[in-house]
């Protein structure tokens, strides 16, 4: 009985963490779905950056109301994602053998250690520190930091390498600029080679 009760939990939590995963596909933010131009912002969705990109997006539509706007979570490392993954697993399955009350430590024919038993004695605070350590380690591991702006997939600004993210001036002042060169190049007689 207690296997039985053990195999369902894992299934339960390995069916959970398939139907929540992220699978590599990327959700966009498309703030308009016309227009010549596209601006392109990879941002760190957990480090609250969407906000921020919604208002640059709104102020630029305003300004700008031929540029295309997306934005897109800049995803971490493979090796971070795989991590933040496993965490998660790993906390339902943990939680699920407290509530459960089952020693997994046996199973390895170990001795129980100490923890172990005052988590069987405590079992809401044990899952609750357990559930928010992870949560925690897990939102490090999927922080990026990032505010990468592209237009036309030319790189305009990189919070990763300038350590900031830019003010709106600084970003109008960009755009100007790439436009206006982007005008001066396709005014240039093109060369037959």
């Amino acid at each position: 009985m207690e296997t039985r009760c053990l195999c369902l939990l894992l299934v339960c939590v390995l069916s959970l963490n398939h139907a929540t995963a992220d699978n590599g596909s990327v959700k966009k933010m498309k703030m308009q779905y016309t227009g010549m131009p596209l601006l392109k912002f990879q941002i760190c969705v957990s480090c609250g950056y969407r906000r921020v990109f919604e208002e640059y997006s709104r102020v630029l539509t305003q300004r700008y109301p031929d540029i295309r706007i997306e934005g897109e979570n800049f995803l971490p490392q493979p090796i971070y994602r795989h991590t933040a993954s496993f965490l998660s697993v790993f906390k339902l399955a943990l939680i699920g053998l407290i509530i459960l009350g089952k020693d997994p430590f046996t199973f390895f024919h170990m001795e129980t250690p100490g923890i172990w038993l005052w988590a069987q004695e405590n079992k809401i605070y044990a899952c609750m520190m357990v559930f928010f350590l992870s949560n925690m380690i897990e939102n490090q591991c999927m922080s990026t930091g990032a505010f990468e702006i592209t237009l036309n997939d030319v790189p305009v600004w990189s919070k990763l390498q300038s350590g900031h993210l830019p003010s709106m001036q600084q970003l109008v002042q960009i755009l100007e600029n790439e436009m206006k060169l982007s005008a001066h190049m396709d005014s240039l007689p093109h060369r037959r080679a």
